[in-house]
């Protein structure tokens, strides 16, 4: 669980030996005392069963369990987890600390977010605008800059920021590569574009949202464009326009989980946008799901038999 669930600055496992820290079991009452009676006759004073786990929110006690019992541990963990995830300060999106990470939706019951297991350092993306934001943008933590309304932020001192969103460049269509860190449980992905909506829509020059997403699972490198079109897809998603949320501009794309277990790398292939543009804009995506097993990086091997796993 501690494995799964830690949250850099929002949840922290920690174990208390007490034997060592006995100050500490005394003062939360989880020890086992052996004291004597002035006849010398020991008697045992039991104050709670070990092992005793005690979960913390704003550093007061909120629940406990005394005794093994792992099913209901991982109930109350994976509950207060979501809490963490999702209702945060300022609730979704909310984007007060530093690393909170913003979400454009509200994850599933159960699942998290866990695009931290990315490993940044082989992502790829190809035929994306150069003159836009890069592969890393799309993982940002930080709000989009479009749901500021504007299409550039700017600096305390004037300076112009790198615009944080990607899109394609000679045609609508995208391949993005996105390796782990450890083998994960994927049930979801979330992806916000958003479009400005001053442009003309009915124009060549028309910014669209992704519309047919094609997903592989554990290739070892990036599938080109034509090699992509020729393989069977782990499963291929046709967004409705409904699907895009009013106002975050993210679209919750729920997998089929059975096929999504053993995940160590991801491609998504964006084959088209809704309208007639030729360009797809993407802005964020989150990865929802379970943490598995860390995994050696640089040794990525096939994992199933069948097309597309």
């Amino acid at each position: 669980l501690s494995a799964q669930l830690s949250r850099p600055q929002k949840i922290t496992f920690a174990k208390v030996d007490t034997e060592r820290q006995k100050d500490v079991a005394r003062i939360y009452g989880v020890n086992t005392y052996l004291s004597t009676h002035r006849t010398n006759k020991p008697y045992l004073m039991t104050l709670c069963r070990l092992p005793t786990f005690m979960m913390f929110k704003d550093r007061k006690p909120i629940s406990t369990i005394h005794g093994a019992d792992p099913r209901k541990l991982s109930e109350v963990v994976k509950r207060l987890a979501t809490e963490a995830d999702s209702d945060g300060p300022g609730g979704i999106g909310d984007t007060s600390t530093a690393n909170s990470g913003w979400l454009g939706a509200a994850s599933p019951k159960g699942y998290y977010d866990v695009t931290d297991q990315i490993d940044v350092r082989g992502l790829d993306l190809l035929n994306s605008d150069s003159s836009l934001g890069d592969v890393k943008t799309l993982f940002n933590r930080s709000k989009p800059f479009g749901l500021a309304g504007g299409r550039v932020n700017t600096d305390l001192d004037g300076s112009e920021k790198r615009i944080d969103w990607v899109e394609s460049d000679t045609d609508e269509q995208l391949m993005l590569y996105i390796p782990f860190q450890s083998t994960l449980r994927v049930h979801t992905l979330q992806i916000t574009s958003l479009p400005p909506k001053d442009l003309d829509q009915e124009g060549g020059d028309a910014v669209m949202r992704p519309k047919t997403l094609h997903l592989y699972t554990n290739r070892a490198h990036v599938l080109g464009f034509e090699e992509a079109e020729d393989l069977a897809a782990t499963q291929t998603i046709v967004l409705q326009p409904q699907d895009w949320d009013g106002g975050t501009g993210t679209a919750k794309v729920e997998l089929r989980f059975v096929k999504f277990q053993k995940v160590s790398s991801l491609v998504l292939f964006v084959s088209d946008g809704h309208g007639q543009g030729e360009r797809v804009r993407i802005d964020r995506v989150r990865i929802i799901g379970e943490k598995g097993e860390k995994r050696e990086l640089g040794r990525l091997e096939k994992i199933g038999d069948e097309p597309g796993e």
